[in-house]
């Protein structure tokens, strides 16, 4: 657990490093298409998921 936590650290610092190098504008473009990206895949997922069950 104390791993998991100092992991969770390094990446936080890393993630402030480039929040505050001025990244930040590239950084949440590609974290919105990450996220439609993934929800399309999961509503995708869900409707073929139930299909194949009926």
């Amino acid at each position: 657990m104390l791993y998991w936590a100092f992991i969770f650290l390094l990446v936080a610092i890393v993630a402030a490093i480039f929040g505050f190098g001025g990244i930040v504008g590239a950084a949440v473009g590609v974290a919105k298409f990450l996220f439609f990206l993934f929800l399309v895949l999961f509503v995708v997922s869900l409707i073929f998921g139930r299909r194949r069950n009926l």
